[in-house]
């Protein structure tokens, strides 16, 4: 069970907007193929509400409603009738798995709260409502009141709840403890279907999955990219990794799609992904050592169980002090392009250079130091900025004019816009309007400014584009707009050379 929707939204700062919840939901059903979706907690917003009712109305309609679920709590009839009312048809009931918990926020006695749970379970049953239940805080019970966690499932268990989750709500877990907590629960009540839910605190939430899974637990909840509060939740991108290569799991989800996610709801949420988180960080299919690139193209030698592909992605060599000559005739095959051992040499000591002075270097760099240290025309400049003009005026859209030769012709256009690089791009869009030509469409932009508050330090930009294929430009300047505008140079540059 995926709860994005629900538990990673609670990841300070985030919140999804009715939209973006039915268009997660899609993917993650669809495309993901994930068996079942947590999109909401009831009672909490009419906002909310109103994303639960196009979600369940989609659901409705494509059979999916059974695989949508919602957070409630034992209050009455409340979030029953919250739930009934947005058109759901699962609710996840959220009682007390710790004594502490039971004691310090309800105040009541086990067989109090085991009454109004029954309650509860009954009024939504009368109501059409399917029931799972939560036992919060129940890694806190078993280290502290198990048998109070025991007398409540002896009790829960005779009800007719379809699944009881077992979250390990403050992530104080290791996978010994996950272990040892889980077979006892499994063992006793051999029949029933227990989902473990686990938080990342101590950076355990996947290896607690898999001493989850390994006493029979039947249920993993995940989110992804690892949303949710404080340090998040177990990520389903690790989950299915670890399940696939180390417990020898088959699972429903398709995991080629997986990366394609993580980056929509990196966009939805604001939260961006570490470069260096597994699966799906930037980095983590890139081979960065030389000894590594010459090993590859060898005999593969340095491959390992996760192969990029299965994610939905290709394998890197990355350009930098590190770099050798394999790493670059990687990325040059990439190009098409071919150089003779002395431009090799030529162009393998630039790229360190500038891996000494800590400037990225990518495989789209390669033309233009190629063309700068050899005086070659790999890469002609056929796209030129001229001049341009950027004003900023408080109460007024900034403007930006350029004056551009393209192919040796001049061009000029005026444009406002909501910020400078914005005026500039659209008159930019103007300019290639006359022309009849598309600009890529810009996904990502990032601006790394070195700490230490100097104003004159230069600040690099870094852009990544989509035009029939993905690949990023970038622009070093002390000016973070003009940085921007010299990346924006390089990737006209670049699509004009491969037409």
């Amino acid at each position: 069970m995926d709860t994005t929707l629900r538990d990673g939204e609670q990841t300070s700062g985030v919140s999804f907007t009715a939209a973006e919840k039915l268009n997660m939901t899609k993917m993650l059903l669809e495309e993901a193929r994930i068996d079942r979706v947590e999109v909401a907690s009831a009672r909490v917003s009419e906002g909310e509400f109103k994303a639960v009712k196009r979600i369940t109305e989609w659901a409705s309609k494509n059979n999916y409603l059974d695989r949508i679920e919602v957070l409630g709590f034992i209050d009455g009839t409340q979030s029953i009738d919250w739930i009934a009312s947005a058109g759901g048809k699962v609710i996840n009931m959220l009682c007390k798995g710790s004594l502490k918990h039971l004691k310090g926020q309800l105040r009541k006695t086990p067989d109090e709260h085991i009454a109004d749970i029954k309650a509860a379970l009954d009024y939504a049953h009368s109501q059409g409502l399917e029931a799972n239940i939560y036992l919060e805080d129940w890694s806190n019970g078993m280290r502290h009141s198990v048998d109070y966690v025991f007398y409540l499932l002896d009790h829960l268990t005779q009800l007719s709840f379809k699944r009881f989750m077992l979250p390990d709500t403050l992530g104080i877990l290791n996978p010994d403890e996950t272990y040892q907590f889980c077979k006892m629960v499994v063992d006793r009540y051999p029949e029933k279907h227990f989902d473990f839910h686990a938080h990342n605190d101590y950076d355990l939430g996947t290896a607690n999955v898999l001493a989850a899974v390994k006493t029979g637990i039947k249920g993993i909840h995940s989110t992804i990219n690892g949303l949710g509060e404080r340090a998040g939740n177990a990520p389903l991108s690790s989950i299915l990794a670890v399940l696939k290569d180390h417990a020898k799991i088959e699972l429903n989800v398709n995991e080629q799609k997986i990366t394609a996610v993580s980056r929509i709801v990196e966009s939805f949420s604001g939260i961006r992904i570490p470069s260096n988180k597994p699966i799906i960080g930037e980095n983590v299919f890139t081979q960065t050592s030389g000894v590594h690139a010459d090993g590859d193209s060898k005999d593969k030698l340095y491959f390992n169980d996760l192969l990029p592909e299965r994610f939905g992605r290709v394998r890197k060599y990355a350009l930098g002090k590190t770099a050798g000559k394999s790493n670059i005739l990687q990325n040059l095959k990439e190009l098409g392009i071919d150089l003779d051992p002395e431009a090799m040499k030529k162009v393998t000591k630039r790229v360190v250079e500038l891996g000494d002075r800590k400037e990225n270097v990518t495989a789209d760099d390669l033309p233009y130091i190629i063309s700068d240290i050899l005086n070659s025309d790999v890469l002609e400049q056929k796209i030129k900025i001229k001049n341009y003009s950027l004003t900023l005026v408080d109460a007024l859209k900034p403007v930006a004019s350029i004056s551009m030769e393209i192919n040796k012709k001049i061009y000029q256009e005026t444009s406002a816009g909501d910020g400078q690089y914005d005026a500039f791009m659209k008159a930019l869009q103007k300019i290639y309007k006359t022309l009849g030509k598309k600009l890529p469409k810009l996904t990502d932009y990032v601006v790394t400014i070195p700490p230490g508050g100097k104003t004159d330090a230069l600040v690099e930009t870094i852009i990544t584009w989509n035009y029939k294929r993905e690949f990023k430009t970038r622009g070093l300047d002390s000016d973070q707009t003009v940085a921007a505008i010299k990346a924006t140079i390089k990737m006209l540059n670049i699509i004009e050379n491969e037409k």
